[in-house]
């Protein structure tokens, strides 16, 4: 199915003629653009996704939120090639929230996550551009009474060669808003593309160093008031009493409220509503999660691994074959909870009236913000409008909408504007964790040391299972991702899950399920490699002869990195190669371990398959950013309970990658001609396993379990 639509995007790229039905859903290119959509005189508006000024700017209604990944740069960069303009003469609005209008054309919501802005839309705004281009080009065909196939365009204009005629776009707005919009514009080839392919400077980065750009935590209204919530300290419970007295007798504090998330403190700044938030004497119901605690979890979890589970693929009789004896090899792998860790915390702000509700948020998804806000105030969707701001780092995080209830919830109640601040300890301690997961593997090795079975066994929660978006009992496809579709050719495969949730949130964190799965599975391979007495290299490379772009990136890298080459006294060199959200990414670890169990990470080269680039320098900026994110989780991440309360309550706890412990990291991009795949993830799931390698090659101690334990490293 993967390789079905693959081929097609490749084809409708390569040929840059027509674009599949399938890619084009909710563009209504045939219709009248909507109501108030700038239908007014002097301006061309062919479509919802860009209109065109009599003075010749161009607007693109951008519906990716700007979350660092460089949507408010590669759109424009789109749209500006297919429509033949300068990238100077666009300019960027954000989409409100309107989900019939400006959904994903491949999800069918207006939500944002798993690497969807440009391979998703990519098509569409493409075909939304050639449009308009198509209806100036006939625009200026009627005004110079010349067919339309003797007319072409330079950047901004209309020209007709023959008689050296020539029309500037914004002369012709008000000819071309009177056409019918083509159903099936003619699209460039990639051999007339000015941008794409190029590296471009990020629009939004002067505003970001200079501190002008505009985050949720930034927004300010004429009479607003500041909110801090006090929550149970254990997920899921709910407030039995409270006693605000304290509260209120702060000086600032204007309103005590009970929210469905716990008390919240109104006041006329942060300060005085977080020392009101103090002061308050609440009595909590914990709730069943207080029986929790790590421990627990990973008992439980063990015990269940000894048990069959559900059969998410099943080649051969990989039972059979390991049953029959041999050279068996056997390993258990762990990851722990893990938060987001956004560098600004989680905030909204609302203005609730009898008539309206206005929210001002950091969000990556629009959609269920207005859904969620229309829900809490029953007031129609339309009713309903939506400000996304600049997101100060999402990684899955901002698609959940419980901030949104806060903000919506408090101003409804004091009926006055109010943004909600969550501190960083609420941030941590209420998060939606990626899963912790417990990983049994075992394989058979044939004489040559080639895997003739592979069993692996996962014990833990379903993400979508658990959110209500997946059926009790089936397999959640997101805690299989990197793991179902193991690429190595091994004839007896069998891969089987047991679901075991104890009620603690879990989210989509950046790559989601890969970012587990690639770790277990790039470092169980490499356990088969030594076993088999194979440099791990060569050993992928061999198993990988039926998927040859893993195999083509996989060669990449080892051959940047110099695999196999000299490395100073002490270092050890590890590889992986992961498949994650439509791209093949593989990277070199070159780390050495200090006499107390430090991990350096010296360098990392990273390579990755990622179809057509449209910005390669945002393509590295993506891949250095994964890297950070992921040797942060595989040096220090954890998130742990103790009778349902999280142990990590700030970043002394939950500490980032400092930038001295930063290494070099050298990111080459294997532009395939493919379709675009996704950027932001995929950056993630090869580090950790590459590291870990790299840190058994050093020192000949395998990690199995995440964080990296200085301990299990330390010298005798």
């Amino acid at each position: 199915m993967k390789t079905s639509a693959a081929l097609t995007r490749r084809t409708l790229l390569k040929g840059g003629l027509a674009v599949g039905a399938g890619l084009t859903i909710g563009v209504p290119l045939g219709g009248r653009v909507p109501r108030g959509l700038a239908q007014s005189s002097g301006v061309f508006a062919p479509n919802q996704w860009l209109r065109i000024d009599r003075d010749g700017m161009v607007t693109i209604v951008n519906s990716v939120p700007e979350m660092g990944q460089g949507s408010l740069t590669t759109t424009p960069m789109i749209i500006a090639d297919e429509l033949d303009t300068e990238l100077g003469n666009v300019k960027v609005e954000q989409a409100p929230a309107n989900v019939p209008l400006y959904k994903n054309p491949v999800t069918g919501t207006q939500s944002y996550g798993g690497s969807r802005g440009v391979r998703d839309h990519i098509a569409m705004w493409r075909k939304a551009a050639a449009a308009a281009r198509e209806m100036l080009k006939q625009a200026a065909a009627n005004e110079w009474g010349v067919p339309v196939e003797g007319v072409e365009t330079e950047p901004d204009t209309v020209i007709h060669r023959p008689s050296g005629r020539r029309l500037r776009y914004g002369q012709l707005v008000d000819k071309a808003q009177q056409l019918p919009v083509p159903q099936n514009p003619r699209l460039k080839t990639p051999d007339q593309f000015r941008y794409i392919g190029k590296t471009v400077r990020r629009r939004d980065t002067p505003d970001k160093i200079t501190g002008r750009a505009k985050y949720g935590m930034d927004v300010q209204l004429p009479g607003m008031l500041v909110a801090s919530i006090e929550r149970c300290p254990v997920r899921g419970g709910k407030v039995k009493s409270f006693d605000a007295t304290a509260a209120r007798a702060v000086r600032g504090v204007k309103h005590v409220v009970q929210v469905s998330s716990g008390v919240a403190v109104v006041a006329d700044g942060f300060w005085p509503a977080l020392q009101g938030r103090r002061a308050l004497k609440v009595e909590w119901d914990e709730g069943p999660l207080a029986q929790v605690s790590t421990p627990l979890i990973d008992a439980e979890y063990e015990r269940l691994s000894k048990q069959p589970g559900q059969v998410a693929r099943n080649d051969g009789d990989a039972p059979a074959v390991l049953g029959a004896g041999g050279r068996v090899h056997e390993a258990v792998y762990q990851v722990p909870y893990l938060e987001h860790a956004c560098m600004e915390p989680m905030n909204a702000t609302a203005q609730v009236t009898a008539e309206s509700c206005v929210v001002w948020v950091p969000t990556q998804n629009p959609g269920a913000t207005q859904a969620t806000a229309a829900r809490l105030t029953g007031l129609p969707p339309d009713k309903v409008t939506v400000h996304t701001t600049l997101l100060g780092g999402g990684f899955g995080r901002r698609g959940e909408v419980d901030f949104v209830v806060d903000a919506v919830e408090v101003a409804r109640a004091v009926k006055t504007p109010v943004k909600v601040m969550w501190t960083r300890e609420d941030d941590l301690t209420n998060g939606f964790y990626r899963p912790a997961t417990y990983n049994v593997f075992r394989a058979a090795l044939d004489a040559n040391g080639t895997p003739s079975a592979w069993l692996t066994r996962i014990v833990g929660p379903g993400i979508l299972i658990q959110k209500g978006r997946g059926k009790a009992g089936t397999v959640d496809p997101t805690a299989l991702a990197a793991m179902r579709d193991l690429p190595y050719e091994v004839p007896n495969l069998r891969i089987e899950w047991i679901h075991k949730d104890f009620g603690i949130p879990v989210g989509f964190w950046r790559s989601v399920g890969s970012s587990q799965n690639g770790f277990i599975v790039e470092s169980f391979i490499d356990e088969l490699a030594h076993l088999a007495g194979r440099d791990p290299f060569e050993y992928r490379r061999a198993l990988l002869g039926r998927s040859p772009r893993h195999k083509a990136i996989l060669e990449l890298v080892a051959a940047r990195a110099n695999w196999g080459g000299p490395l100073p006294a002490g270092q050890g060199r590890g590889i992986a190669v992961v498949f994650s959200y439509g791209s093949y990414a593989a990277s070199v670890a070159e780390v050495s371990v200090a006499a107390d169990g430090t991990v350096r990470v010296h360098r990392v080269v990273c390579g990755i398959d990622a179809g057509l680039a449209v910005n390669p320098e945002q393509v590295r900026a993506q891949m250095e950013g994964g890297a950070v994110y992921a040797l942060t989780a595989a040096l220090y991440g954890q998130i742990t309970f103790d009778k349902g309360r999280v142990q990590q309550t700030n970043f002394h706890a939950y500490p980032l990658l400092r930038i001295d412990e930063m290494p070099k990291v050298e990111v080459h991009i294997l532009d395939s001609g493919e379709a675009p795949g996704g950027l932001g993830e995929p950056g993630v799931p090869t580090v950790a396993p590459a590291v870990c390698n790299a840190i058994f090659a050093a020192t000949r101690k395998r990690i199995r379990r995440l964080p990296i334990d200085k301990e299990q490293l330390r010298r005798a």
